[in-house]
């Protein structure tokens, strides 16, 4: 396992961007350049990472491929296209976006987003962009997420054997699955379900927490890890028995002395278990 978070402060040089990485005691890192940069530039961000002992763990590719206007989900493609090619220069673990929404938010609610149509949509889609560029280095990925697919570790599996590409793989956000109290009390079954049945497939996962609170109807909020009910032991424990060097990702906070406080809190439950 490689803990790692967003870093603070210029990293547009590639031995300052691994300097601040490895200051913060991270092996992994986010991708520090995007789909624009050259490809000198992304030459020497890669040599930092190897020289440092940094794992870039992923590349963002946050668009809707799914919008039902035409031009906008046209343009989610190229993007994602543009993105996985980067991951493969870099040497990044995954490239990774959500599926997407039928409706106009991108990341949001709607009644399409988990029917069979939706399902078929999002094969053909993942098919389409790794089809175009041919990963050698990398895979592509999708966030599980509560209202659209993949939703569950099944919905996951279904996924990977309808797109049949070598080039498609996990990004894991247990947080993002926990959709109901059943789940949120009993959320350590719930990732040792998705690490039985996808493990072999999982490249990078997201660290967050979450938690319920007491009014009606559902209220399940993200939180800091530390402050809510994930079973991090749980969690930790089943990354320990997949493959090393995959990294887990703080997200979603605002300071640094929040991601501070959060890699504290995990790097002191690993430190715990005796992995």
């Amino acid at each position: 396992m490689r803990l790692g978070a967003p870093i603070f402060g210029d990293i547009s040089e590639p031995r300052v961007w691994a300097g601040r990485v490895r200051s913060k005691g991270y092996r992994a890192a986010y991708c520090p350049v995007d789909a624009k940069a050259s490809d000198d530039v992304i030459r020497e961000y890669r040599k930092a990472a190897l020289e440092a002992d940094i794992v870039i763990a992923e590349v963002g590719a946050w668009s809707n491929p799914l919008n039902s206007d035409d031009s906008v989900r046209l343009s989610a493609i190229e993007h994602n296209k543009e993105q996985l090619a980067l991951a493969d220069k870099i040497g990044a673990r995954c490239c990774v976006n959500i599926s997407g929404s039928r409706g106009q938010q991108w990341d949001g609610p709607y009644p399409l987003n988990l029917t069979d149509e939706t399902f078929d949509l999002i094969v053909e889609t993942v098919r389409e962009i790794l089809d175009a560029i041919k990963p050698s280095q990398t895979s592509y990925t999708l966030e599980t997420m509560p209202w659209a697919y993949p939703d569950s570790p099944d919905s996951y599996l279904k996924l990977i054997k309808a797109v049949d590409r070598p080039g498609f793989a996990v990004h894991l956000d247990p947080v993002n699955i926990v959709s109901s109290p059943r789940i949120y009390y009993d959320n350590g079954a719930m990732i040792r379900e998705c690490f039985a049945k996808l493990g072999p497939w999982i490249k990078s996962c997201h660290a967050k927490d979450i938690l319920l609170s007491p009014r009606l109807t559902v209220h399940l909020d993200e939180v800091r890890p530390g402050q809510g009910n994930l079973n991090y032991d749980v969690f930790l424990r089943e990354m320990s028995c997949i493959d090393p060097d995959t990294p887990i990702m703080l997200e979603h906070l605002t300071t640094e002395e929040d991601y501070d406080l959060a890699a504290e809190y995990i790097r002191e439950v690993e430190s715990n278990l005796h992995l």
